[in-house]
């Protein structure tokens, strides 16, 4: 893994999946990004995100089989600065968490786009991520 400042580009994956759609990385306006992996969606904090945090010191997880809607609060991220939710930027089932994570919650900081992912879910409903912005417009939005 590269730089935590890397582009989402460089880390997108670009193969295509069996239902014809590119894997891909879009962002939520809560400044949470998912990877789609196939019918998965790995979920975490920009760099902008753990950037206005500051050093990230505790983060809470969703549990595995928790069903999640898109803009539901998924768990908590707390940092010297503050503590802020996290908003799953998509529906569906969480699959996995990311135990490194919440072991060692820097890993938000050091790789918010890589290893510092919080949790996976199975989508439930692909068309929202339609909803959400691809990387060029996130940069737009945050100005």
């Amino acid at each position: 893994m590269g730089s935590a400042r890397e582009t989402v580009s460089q880390l997108a994956l670009r193969s295509p999946l069996d239902n014809g759609v590119t894997d891909m990385i879009r962002f939520s306006d809560e400044h949470v990004w998912v990877r789609v992996e196939g019918s998965t969606g790995v979920v975490g904090i920009t760099v902008h995100a753990q950037d206005t945090l500051g050093d990230i010191v505790f983060v809470d997880l969703p549990a595995v089989g928790k069903v999640l809607v898109a803009a539901e609060i998924a768990g908590v991220v707390e940092s010297v600065k503050a503590a802020a939710d996290v908003y799953t930027p998509v529906s569906g089932t969480v699959t996995e968490v990311n135990e490194a994570l919440r072991a060692d919650p820097s890993l938000a900081n050091s790789e918010p786009l890589g290893a510092g992912w919080f949790f996976k879910l199975k989508l439930s409903d692909p068309a929202e991520l339609g909803k959400l912005m691809d990387e060029a417009a996130y940069a737009s939005f945050r100005g």
